[in-house]
């Protein structure tokens, strides 16, 4: 087999391989509530704090000399398949690599409602299969990306919703409408995109208020998680499971969970998890019937705030910020070992194949770390290549926007 031959073979393997990242992961990481979780995360906010210098983006992606992957090899080259607009922020067009597509984005803001309470708002922009382009969704408080592309589950503006919408992403039309007895404030598909997660909550999960002693906006002291549907996606038929939270006794009355804390399906469909900030694995798994169950195989070094999340295989895991070889970079892990690589890029958000990811990364000489782009980073390489424009401002600036991914 000639060289040919063997790029060929690598690409049309990596762009079958690629599943579908969950969306909404960004919210699990909007706001840490007490003093003690923000120290749990302070390791990787100094680290990225850190941020300076990252290497040169340029086309060519190959492994070197280093062989410290944690999978695979071969040659990895510039994909036939990329559709990149480094001049684009946020894009206008389709961008994607190898199967794994940017389906959407949203642009958050904090919209004041009372004196006293405002709400985290999002303001969705879709991709039209049809067009390649992407286009404004203002009726949604809530969408999930179901594999495929072609269809999303929503939800509407007033939170927790007494309806789910499927809507077709071509036409952008809901065409079935899921009604649900206890109110919903996120969605989340299966791999397979058979089977669809609904969260549930008594109060709006993106509501703020006023933090003691200043004019900024937080989250409540008390989470109204009540628990979750798993839905059949053709039927909308599904059983609703309470899960009850525990009281944190040092926050006077207040719970655990950030306001916010969305279940999911693991990869094999047969848990829902999400994640715990206090908990000792920063995470809990649950079965069908509610009863809190151990991490499965495979599903132990899961982390709930890095959008990546599993590889195809579910070999490698998506890990945290790691700057150690780079200035900004992070960690790959072996989802049976927990043994670590390190990969470029400030945070993992999709794979794309065994081999490649796409994250956000600041450019060459940026001493600004809010300062990012969509980036394709391959393990085992210092190379770069840009797939969108710069987000301007800093971390909750008015129109950074944040990414929603998908498998056509």
């Amino acid at each position: 087999m000639n060289v040919d031959e063997l790029v060929r073979d690598a690409l049309r393997e990596q762009a079958t391989e690629q599943p579908p990242a969950a969306s909404g992961f960004a919210d699990r990481v909007l706001a840490v509530r007490r003093r003690r979780r923000t120290r749990r995360l302070a390791g990787a906010a100094v680290a990225t704090a850190a941020a300076v210098a990252v290497g040169v983006a340029v086309p060519l992606l190959d492994y070197g000399k280093q062989d410290a992957r944690p999978s695979g090899g071969g040659i990895v080259v510039e994909r036939k398949d990329t559709k990149a607009h480094p001049d684009q922020s946020p894009p206008r067009e389709e961008i994607s690599v190898g199967g794994t597509t940017l389906a959407g984005y949203f642009i958050p803001e904090t919209v004041e409602k009372t004196t006293d309470t405002a709400v985290y708002q999002r303001t969705y922009y879709l991709l039209n299969p049809k067009t390649g382009k992407y286009a404004k969704a203002a009726n949604w408080s809530w969408v999930a990306v179901a594999p495929g592309m072609k269809t999303a589950a929503v939800l509407e503006q007033d939170l927790p919703a007494s309806r789910i919408g499927l809507l077709d992403l071509t036409t952008g039309k809901v065409e079935r409408w899921i009604p649900v007895d206890h109110g919903v404030g996120g969605l989340a598909f299966s791999r397979d995109g058979r089977k669809l997660v609904a969260t549930t909550y008594g109060e709006n999960p993106d509501l703020r208020v006023k933090t003691e002693g200043s004019d900024d906006w937080g989250q409540e002291w008390t989470s109204s998680r009540t628990g979750f549907y798993v839905l059949d996606v053709a039927s909308g038929k599904g059983a609703w499971t309470e899960v009850e939270l525990a009281s944190d006794p040092d926050d006077q009355g207040g719970t655990f969970l950030n306001t916010r804390q969305d279940f999911a399906l693991t990869d094999d469909g047969r848990h829902v998890w999400a994640g715990h900030p206090m908990g000792d694995i920063g995470k809990q798994f649950y079965d069908f019937t509610g009863k809190e169950v151990p991490a499965p195989t495979g599903d132990k070094y899961l982390s709930w705030s890095v959008d990546a999340g599993k590889s195809p295989s579910g070999k490698l895991v998506a890990g945290d910020f790691a700057g150690k070889k780079w200035k900004t970079s992070s960690y790959v892990l072996d989802a049976a070992t927990g043994a670590k690589t390190e990969v470029r890029g400030q945070q993992l958000l999709a794979w794309v194949g065994e081999k490649q990811l796409i994250a956000w990364d600041i450019g060459k000489n940026d001493k600004n770390e809010f300062h990012q782009r969509l980036v394709l980073v391959t393990i085992g390489s210092d190379k770069e290549v840009p797939l969108s424009g710069f987000r301007q401002g800093n971390d909750g600036h008015a129109g950074r926007w944040e990414p929603i991914f998908g498998q056509p």
